[in-house]
């Protein structure tokens, strides 16, 4: 394992876990997906701490982050940016949305309208921005962290199931235990409150931990084992909708990344376990009769990866 990685994991979750408290292994979840150069999707119920997660994260990378309020009349050019007309030169000129920036935190994603979550596919999948008739890329590395509200909230519109596909991983931090929320509250103040979070690393150096981390070696029974997981999903009689080819490739590049988090250089079964959940879940869907019966897709997706037969050895 590559010392660079190794640092650059522990200066990001320490850096992180002063702002968030009580936290730790969700924040090394997100610090995980960063890893992958994927999109992370935060859902919880108000005031659990989403946005303070997103904005120390965004924070603790020397690149740039901007920062949107989805409400219900944000336009998709608002997101992406929109074609503007200059007097003086009498062209059209491009302006940038806040998509072009390192990290974009999209908070309460599901408050927009379905036409402005759509405005995220082509740069969540793809890098870039069409506008005009010409691709645009944003710069590298380019992370989406949203956080969103129960589907039940007034005033949501639930991300289809193309969009939240996007996402590598959607990850819920929950109340705090009674100890630690003691601890938020003696040490609270509004100065405290409105601290920066300063950066522990930057971007092009993010950037080469993320090509080493696609280096991690991956036996073949992992490759396999991935797969029949994702099969595992596509079968079930309680499932209209499965795991991806794309769901698979981002389990694959989150068990690299989990791995390199326990500061190993081969990715054993328990990384594939122990991020499954975080990047399937949100990835299938209940049939209307498994709604009706109350089930939800994490409890399947848990019984799902006690049932595929777990590879022996790192050959498989």
């Amino acid at each position: 394992m590559s010392g660079d990685i190794a640092a650059v994991v522990q200066a990001l979750v320490d850096n992180v876990d002063q702002v968030v408290r009580g936290k730790h292994q969700e924040i090394r979840m997100a610090v995980a997906c960063l890893l992958t150069e994927g999109h992370l999707l935060l859902d919880d119920v108000p005031g659990t701490g989403k946005t303070s997660l997103a904005k120390a994260i965004a924070g603790s990378i020397g690149g740039t982050w901007k920062r949107v309020q989805f409400t219900p009349d944000l336009l998709p050019s608002d997101i992406t940016g929109v074609m503007v007309y200059d007097q003086s030169s009498g062209q059209f000129n491009f302006r940038e949305g806040p998509v072009f920036a390192n990290v974009m935190i999209g908070d309460e994603i599901n408050r927009g309208s379905p036409k402005t979550q759509s405005a995220l596919l082509e740069v969540m999948e793809e890098r870039q921005v069409t506008a005009d008739g010409v691709a645009r890329p944003v710069p590298r590395p380019f992370f989406v962290l949203a956080t969103q509200n129960p589907r039940d909230f007034q005033g949501t519109f639930p991300l289809p199931d193309v969009q939240l596909d996007r996402f590598t991983m959607r990850i819920s931090l929950g109340y705090t235990d009674h100890n630690t929320e003691v601890r938020v509250l003696e040490d609270y103040t509004r100065d405290s409150r409105d601290m920066a979070v300063g950066a522990v690393t930057d971007a092009a150096t993010l950037e080469s931990v993320i090509a080493q981390v696609d280096e991690i070696a991956v036996a073949p029974g992992v490759h396999d084992y991935i797969v029949r997981i994702a099969e595992s999903t596509r079968v079930h009689p309680d499932l209209r909708l499965g795991v991806s080819t794309r769901g698979t490739i981002a389990l694959l590049r989150s068990a690299r990344a989990w791995a390199a988090t326990a500061e190993r250089d081969f990715v054993t079964p328990d990384d594939v376990q122990d991020v499954a959940p975080a990047v399937c879940s949100h990835r299938i869907a209940l049939t209307p009769e498994a709604e009706l019966r109350g089930s939800d897709t994490v409890t399947i997706m848990a019984n799902l990866l006690d049932e595929v037969p777990v590879p022996r050895s790192r050959e498989g």
